[in-house]
Formats: C-alpha cells, sequence, structure tokens
C-alpha cells in the first residue's frame, strides 16, 4: 500500500508527499499538475491557500516537535 507523508515544518508549511489528493469541501479534486508533493499552509497568509506561498516568512511561530495526543475518548 502507498503512503502518504506529512512533514510539519518549523514556523512553516505541512508538506504532504506522497500517494494523496486533495479536495475542496464540495468533493472536487485540485489539478496538482502532476506534483507529487505540496506544501499547504498554516499560517493563513498564503494568497494560494490552500497551498504555500512562503507569505509566512517572518510572521509565523511554531516550532515542531511531535508529542502523543491524550487516548482518544470514548461515549
Amino acid at each position: 500500500m502507498a503512503t502518504t507523508k506529512i512533514t510539519v515544518n518549523n514556523n512553516g508549511s505541512l508538506k504532504v508527499e506522497g500517494d494523496f489528493e486533495i479536495v475542496d469541501k464540495d468533493g472536487n479534486k485540485y489539478d496538482l499538475g502532476g506534483r507529487e508533493a505540496v506544501s499547504i499552509c498554516r499560517c493563513g497568509l498564503s494568497k494560494n491557500k490552500p497551498f504555500c506561498d512562503a507569505s509566512h516568512k517572518g510572521h509565523f511561530e511554531h516550532e515542531a516537535i511531535a508529542f502523543a495526543l491524550p487516548p482518544k475518548k470514548t461515549t
């Protein structure tokens, strides 16, 4: 099975690579132009949302360090 890897970059985007598709709220696919990796905006400043255009540089701070989420709540 193919995998998708999402990398949380320090002070920046989410890099998505591998076997994936990106769809809008209605399920329509974005045409990724043959790309096998894209960067998704996390800062909200991109003029090309949902994709990163590097507008975050100097305006967004987050040190990406992995951690464990608490156990999923059961109802």
